[in-house]
């Protein structure tokens, strides 16, 4: 069962940190990561590693050093099952559940989709044949005052700027939404992706609401990755109007349809 209220109100505090000052994370943080990582298992094709290392060897900038993660103590990494279909929605929905606990137990992260190290990343969690580590999260505490180069990698990817409800839903008019759908939409919308790309959209239908891609190519980090965050955060909102929601996996370009239990 998810963790509603924690994670629901982790969403407004939760902004992507790229250097750290280099103090460790208490014993007892890492014991709740880790024990979030043994629970939280949305599929079977996807788990998440605790790794107690800054990966130096592992983080990769932007351009050479440029956007590099610095300073972390910890990390974790997003693993999946290759060969399933739903592999890449499935990372998502379980990486945005733990760097949504690690933000309500005051950490700060980074969703790091591309610029890893795959071999480096694959040694440092022990991959199992078929497995691949698609994405990471530095784990630590930010600088208190940001440095220049931390400036201008948040203005390069604009995390706070959200395209408006109305670009990003289709199908019955805002007036008629239902509380949950409002909430669950208005949860969506500041969902991390990839260069604040923002590739979900949701119709909203007179009993349920589609989640789906917008339909664009993908370049580096998967769509559906993106969506799946998007879908973790769609439900935290609905779930936190005291509702019961039915979720399906749909093929492409569909992501997921919702409906109430």
């Amino acid at each position: 069962m998810l963790p509603v209220k924690r994670w629901h109100q982790a969403i407004e505090s939760r902004y992507s940190t790229r250097n750290y000052n280099g103090r460790p994370v208490e014993p007892e943080k890492l014991a709740l990561l880790q024990k979030m990582c043994e629970e939280f298992r949305p599929a079977d094709s996807v788990r998440a590693v605790l790794v107690e290392d800054s990966g130096s060897g592992v983080f990769k900038g932007a351009i050479g050093s440029y956007g590099k993660i610095k300073g972390n103590p910890a990390y974790l990494a997003f693993v999946g099952k290759v060969n399933e279909p739903d592999v890449q929605e499935m990372i998502g929905y379980l990486g945005e559940g733990l760097i949504l606990e690690a933000t309500a137990l005051g950490l700060d992260t980074c969703w790091v989709g591309g610029m890893f190290k795959q071999e480096a990343a694959a040694k440092a969690v022990n991959l199992a044949a078929g497995e691949q580590v698609y994405a990471l999260t530095p784990v630590g505490y930010g600088l208190e005052n940001d440095t220049f180069e931390e400036k201008v990698m948040r203005g390069f990817k604009t995390e706070r700027k959200r395209k408006p409800l109305g670009s990003l839903v289709s199908g019955m008019p805002e007036s008629h939404w239902p509380r949950w759908v409002r909430a669950g939409l208005e949860a969506a919308r500041p969902a991390p992706s990839a260069i604040n790309r923002q590739p979900w959209r949701f119709e909203v239908q007179e009993k349920q609401v589609v989640l789906s891609t917008d339909g664009k190519q993908d370049r580096f980090v998967a769509r559906r990755l993106d969506c799946g965050i998007a879908m973790l955060h769609f439900e935290l909102g609905a779930l936190s109007r005291d509702v019961s929601l039915n979720r399906v996996l749909l093929p492409p370009p569909q992501v997921a349809r919702f409906t109430l239990k």
